[in-house]
């Protein structure tokens, strides 16, 4: 992967960490968790980076990062050219209209006591001039892009199914054309049918808008269908980051394995050699010394337990791994 930033790289993150201090409970004092370390890479415009792991390795908490809903701890996040670790509060302002989020719950992330065209019409009303008569005929565009009916418009969010009220939602963050799109387990609560048609609106609208994504999920099946750029997460921490094909083709952290040979296959030629973990994830509150999958790796040795593992450049990706090359092997 290549670490220099190109002309057109819309949003950047470098060293992103985010900790939070939570109480041990009486008398005990607090500890600081570690829910984002050091994560860094790049998406350039109209492209779709996938951000997966289990659940409790940190996606969720990059995604609030990346849409200013929450301050990195430390770190830099650049969006279209400019550091937020920098910019004032009229520059904020700015920026956020520019990253918008798709919620996992498309029924918990709408508002059940206004009309769709309302909610879809209030980004416009707040960050735009549009009058009324704009505003609305830009929302009706808008459903008819999504693939919605015009008499939707003045209906309520209970009188929709998943799938629509999901296409409402992303109706709603595309209303002022966002340069970057972060979409959080955005098809994780529909039906498998249903999963196709938002994936493929997704990918419609991109080729239409030019909007780059950031997709977190823990679906690879659907990853391998949409993402360009995949960045494997573990406790927090970057263990395998490159292109979907490199990734794919020939996974190398024993983590992405892992992934890789969990998701079902039908075709016999598609099917992984199994790689089983025992284990759990880690207790965030009593973190493990070196590498944080040591504790579930086949291959950790006393090096693993005790030093951090870099992420370096490694058969055109990023990894993080002290024996990735015997390992590759």
């Amino acid at each position: 992967m290549n670490n220099q930033s190109t002309p057109n790289t819309i949003l950047e993150a470098k060293g992103l960490s985010r900790h939070y201090s939570v109480s041990r409970g009486f008398l005990q004092g607090h500890a600081t968790v570690k829910a984002l370390n050091d994560v860094s890479f790049q998406l350039a415009a109209g492209k779709t980076l996938a951000v997966v792991g289990e659940s409790g390795c940190g996606k969720s908490t990059l995604a609030r990062q990346l849409t200013l809903i929450e301050e990195p701890s430390s770190g830099h996040l650049v969006i279209d050219g400019v550091d937020i670790a920098n910019a004032d509060a009229a520059a904020l302002k700015a920026l956020r209209p520019k990253v918008q989020m798709v919620f996992q719950n498309p029924f918990a992330s709408l508002n059940p006591r206004k009309q769709i065209g309302s909610m879809l019409a209030e980004p416009l009303l707040l960050n735009t001039r549009l009058n009324a008569s704009e505003r609305e005929q830009r929302v009706r565009e808008m459903l008819n892009i999504v693939g919605l009916r015009p008499e939707h418009y003045h209906r309520y969010p209970h009188m929709f199914s998943g799938g629509q009220r999901q296409r409402i939602a992303i109706a709603r963050a595309m209303m002022l054309k966002p340069a970057v799109l972060v979409a959080d387990e955005p098809t994780s609560a529909l039906d498998v049918s249903i999963q196709a048609q938002i994936l493929n609106l997704f990918m419609d609208l991109q080729d239409e808008l030019g909007t780059a994504y950031v997709f977190v999920s823990h679906n690879l099946a659907v990853v391998e269908h949409i993402a360009d750029d995949v960045m494997v997460m573990y406790f927090g921490s970057t263990v395998e980051y490159g292109d979907k094909k490199t990734i794919f083709e020939q996974p190398l952290h024993p983590y992405t394995r892992a992934l890789m040979s969990a998701t079902p296959a039908i075709r016999q030629e598609d099917r992984r050699a199994k790689m089983k973990l025992t284990g759990e994830l880690p207790s965030p509150l009593n973190p493990p010394t070196g590498c944080a999958f040591s504790t579930r790796c086949p291959y950790a040795d006393s090096r693993c337990r005790a030093e951090v593992p870099p992420l370096r450049p490694l058969a055109n990706r990023m990894i993080a791994c002290h024996h990735i090359e015997n390992i590759a092997r």
